[in-house]
Parts: structure tokens; C-alpha cells; sequence
């Protein structure tokens, strides 16, 4: 990309991205094919089966290989791995140890396809580094972090002030052939809550580059039984998934949306695997295990519980995706 012909707030330059890259970035033994620009309709075209990861936040209890070693032999694809404050690798040691986390992931056979970040502004000096290191080292899609409503801003100004944002994350996606995409979380205070926000945020810019990671379980708590209209509206940006799925309980504090295994709850499964089929939407998905599994399911350091129950949670939850 010519920085003169095309500038951008953030500056992104060939020279930095090179910098970047050879801050101690080893290499040699990874797959680079995150390198080669695969959009989702070549996906499609290609007939790719969708890989199921497991999302690394509920194995931060296990080292790298600790992780890649259970999760592969739990049977899932690859791994959503956690590369945020308080997750598996640190946004401030991302140079040095991203490139481990995925090594040893390779080596235990398995892949890399997506990352969870706490990205939201191309301006912060970790954004560059993180898409650079993982650029190189063939992690396509990165989940966002998230913009939120306060009583400061009116509704409108905070969807601008991320749009404005959001365009020059495009454009730094687009030097690194990374892929953005943003979850839709429930709760008043969350920008994409109401998934009619994620049209307003992405309906001008270049969807290649930027789009949503769709979680059903928040669909289904925000929309009832509207759902299946928002996923349509919004279907177009939908590059990656989560599933996860949750019940409603009354407490003392009123109704809550209680987690709980796959097939428990309220999410349709069975219809939202009809409604994906239909819109060919091929990219990753990543299971979320947020009801009580011994403390993994917050992410936590060490096990309150057996391990084994942790394990059995996600064979459990994965086998119910597999026969969907």
C-alpha cells in the first residue's frame, strides 16, 4: 500500500510493518498460508468446512502446550486463542510470545484461524504490533474489543466516533491482510446489542476487511424470538461465530439470563444451523463454556474444580455442535 496515494490516521507504513515483523519474530517452522488474501466468497466458492475452535479463555488454566495437547485431544479444530489483557498472550508481549502460543499449537496439529483481542483504536501502539505478529504468523480474523454507550455521548455520537475508528481499522486490516470482526453482546450499555447498530457501523466500509463475529446465545437474549430478522438484516458481515446458549432464571434480583451447556437453553440450534446453511456463511466458529466448569469458565489461572469436568463440559458442548 502506498501511504503517499492513500493516507490514514494511523499512519501504517511498509517500513513499520517490517519493523514490526522482525522484532524477534521467528518463523521458519509456522504456516504462513494467513498470508495469501482468501475472502469469505472464496471461501464459500471453495467449499471449506467450517472449523470449530475452542476458545483458549476456558484453557488459561494450561500452558501453550498444555492447552494445544487437551484441545486437540478433545477433538477440536483449533483454537480461538486469547491474545488481550489477562489472556493467554499479552498485548505487550505479543512479539515474543504469540509466535510461541502458535507453535506450539501447530505442532500439536491443530490451527489458528482466530484471535480474541481487546482492539478498538488503530492509534494504540499494540494495534499494530498485535496485527503485524499475527499477520505473520497466518491468524486471519481477530475479534474486537468493544465500544460502549455512556449518559456523556448521545446514541448517535458514539456510533460515529466508532465508525470513524472503524474506518481506519480497515484500512491498517487491509495492509496486514487481517480481518476484523466485532461480537454482538448483550446489555444496555454495549454498541451492537441492537445488531440494527452493526448496519450503521459497516454498511460503508469494505466488508472484506471488517465485519461481525454473530454470537446466537446474545442474539437470542437481546431479540427473542425476533432473532432470525436481525440475523437476516445483518448476515452480510457475519464472518465468524460463537455458540453458546443460556436459560432464563428469576433471582432475587429479577430475571437473568443464566448460562449453561448447548442444548439446555433457549438458542434454536437447530434453526440457527438452517439459517447459516442457507446464507453459506463459512467462517470459524468458537465455543464459548460460561457456566460453572471449576472456574474455567471466567478464565481463570487455576481450577477450583477437576479438571476432568472441565474437559467433559467441552466434549459434551462439541459433540453437540459436530451433530448439528
Amino acid at each position: 500500500m502506498n501511504s503517499k496515494s492513500n493516507p490514514i490516521k494511523c499512519n501504517v507504513s511498509r517500513r513499520r510493518f517490517l519493523e514490526v515483523a522482525a522484532a524477534g519474530i521467528t518463523m521458519s517452522s509456522l504456516d504462513m498460508t494467513g498470508m495469501t488474501k482468501v475472502t469469505a466468497a472464496s471461501e464459500k466458492k471453495a467449499g471449506s468446512s467450517r472449523k470449530i475452535c475452542i476458545f483458549s479463555k476456558h484453557l488459561q488454566w494450561l500452558d501453550y502446550q498444555g492447552m494445544a495437547k487437551t484441545a486437540r485431544e478433545i477433538g477440536f479444530d483449533g483454537i480461538d486463542l486469547t491474545v488481550r489483557p489477562r489472556g493467554h498472550v499479552l498485548p505487550e508481549r505479543v512479539r515474543e510470545d504469540l509466535p510461541k502460543a502458535v507453535q506450539a499449537i501447530k505442532e500439536a496439529g491443530l490451527d489458528v484461524p482466530m484471535m480474541a483481542t481487546a482492539i478498538t483504536d488503530p492509534a494504540d501502539p499494540l494495534t499494530e504490533s498485535t496485527l503485524a505478529t499475527a499477520s505473520q504468523l497466518g491468524i486471519r480474523y481477530y475479534r474486537m474489543g468493544y465500544y460502549r454507550y455512556d449518559d456523556s455521548r448521545t446514541i448517535r455520537q458514539t456510533l460515529n466516533e466508532a465508525r470513524a475508528k472503524l474506518r481506519d481499522l480497515v484500512e491498517m486490516n487491509k495492509h496486514y491482510n487481517m480481518v476484523g470482526t466485532y461480537q454482538n453482546h448483550s446489555g444496555a450499555k454495549y454498541v451492537g446489542a441492537p445488531l440494527w447498530d452493526l448496519d450503521h457501523l459497516f454498511k460503508d466500509l469494505d466488508t472484506r476487511w471488517i465485519g461481525c463475529q454473530f454470537d446466537i446465545r446474545h442474539a437470542t437474549v437481546e431479540g427473542g424470538t425476533v432473532w432470525p430478522t436481525h440475523f437476516r438484516f445483518i448476515s452480510r458481515y457475519i464472518n465468524t461465530l460463537v455458540a453458546k446458549d443460556f436459560k432464563w432464571s428469576r433471582t432475587d434480583k429479577g430475571w437473568r439470563a443464566e448460562n449453561c451447556p448447548l442444548g439446555e437453553g433457549m438458542v434454536d440450534f437447530p434453526g440457527y444451523s438452517r439459517m447459516l446453511k442457507k446464507a453459506e456463511i463459512a467462517g470459524p466458529m468458537s465455543l464459548h463454556l460460561e457456566y460453572p466448569i471449576g472456574g474455567a469458565e471466567h478464565g481463570d489461572r487455576r481450577l477450583t474444580g477437576d479438571k476432568q469436568q472441565v474437559i467433559g463440559a467441552m466434549r459434551k458442548d462439541l459433540r453437540f455442535l459436530r451433530n448439528l
